[in-house]
């Protein structure tokens, strides 16, 4: 099972996109720290996640969601009270 997940940063209530296969483990790492993109933002609280069984269908959606601000718009749209929790 792969992952899209989307984090918001408890220290600057910015959100943070990103894909993998085990996310536990990967909100650990941003989490402590060992994540050099995220590390500066710490700590974050995951907000939404969506499952794909193929890696390249969940990469295509963060690709997506990261890039194109209309499929990131429309997320939030259909999940304001998610994206506007503290």
């Amino acid at each position: 099972m792969f992952f899209v997940y989307i984090l918001k940063s408890l220290k600057d209530n910015d959100f943070y996109i990103g894909s993998t296969d085990n996310l536990r483990r990967r909100i650990g790492e941003h989490n402590s720290g060992r994540s050099i993109s995220t590390k500066s933002r710490i700590p974050f609280k995951l907000i939404y996640y969506e499952a794909y069984l193929s890696e390249n269908d969940a990469r295509k959606r963060e690709h997506n969601l990261k890039l194109n601000a209309r499929a990131l718009g429309q997320l939030k749209r259909r999940l304001e009270d998610t994206f506007n929790i503290s």
